[in-house]
């Protein structure tokens, strides 16, 4: 049986010529990817997402173990070598994974301690000043707050620490940032987003 070959695919990208130059207008691909089948209204497609992580929530707890191992090992590697490129863009991932995956994984307190850590890092203008009190204080906070997470006062204590982390970061960044007004506005400023922790 001879299969039906399709024919290639067109370039339908529109282009307007004129005397000194050319528009070109790229072709809408999405169009592509809609269905043309009606909308079926029983079809929730939220419902189903939430279906989907429900069946997987079970692997939540040790996806977030690995990240705080991951986050760990960064910090190790940064207090042992140094605040170089890498070591610094690794442990400003792997905090920024966790603030960024927390909510999901069922631990939203712990959003909030390495949303400190990560402005700690991203806001200090020579990361080789940062103390390594203050990275540790970071790191074992978000560790303890995901492993003290069943208790029924979890989420208060998380607050009350990640609140003092926060004033503690905030007071060296000023420190560290006298010289540069632009810095000191958005690291005083109010968020950009509410908290919801």
């Amino acid at each position: 049986m001879r299969s039906k070959q399709r024919p290639p695919p067109r370039d339908t990208a529109a282009v307007a010529t004129y005397a000194d130059h050319e528009v070109i207008t790229p072709e809408h691909k999405l169009r592509k990817a809609v269905s043309d089948a009606p909308f079926d209204p029983s079809d929730d497609p939220v419902a189903r997402a939430e279906k989907a992580l429900e069946s997987i929530s079970g692997e939540f707890s040790s996806w977030m173990e690995s990240e705080c191992e991951r986050l760990d090992k960064a910090r190790a590697t940064v207090l042992a070598s140094g605040f170089g490129k890498a070591n610094k863009e690794a442990l400003f991932h792997a905090a920024h994974d966790i603030k960024g995956e927390s909510a999901t994984f069922g631990y939203p307190a712990v959003a909030a301690a390495a949303d400190s850590l990560c402005r700690l890092i991203e806001f200090t203008p020579d990361p080789n000043r940062i103390p390594h009190t203050l990275v540790n204080q970071h790191v074992d906070a978000i560790r303890a707050i995901y492993r003290e997470y069943a208790r029924s006062d979890a989420v208060e204590l998380a607050t009350v620490l990640t609140l003092r982390l926060r004033e503690v970061t905030d007071e060296f960044l000023v420190h560290e940032n006298k010289a540069r007004p632009d810095m000191l506005a958005i690291i005083l400023g109010p968020p950009l987003a509410p908290d919801h922790a």
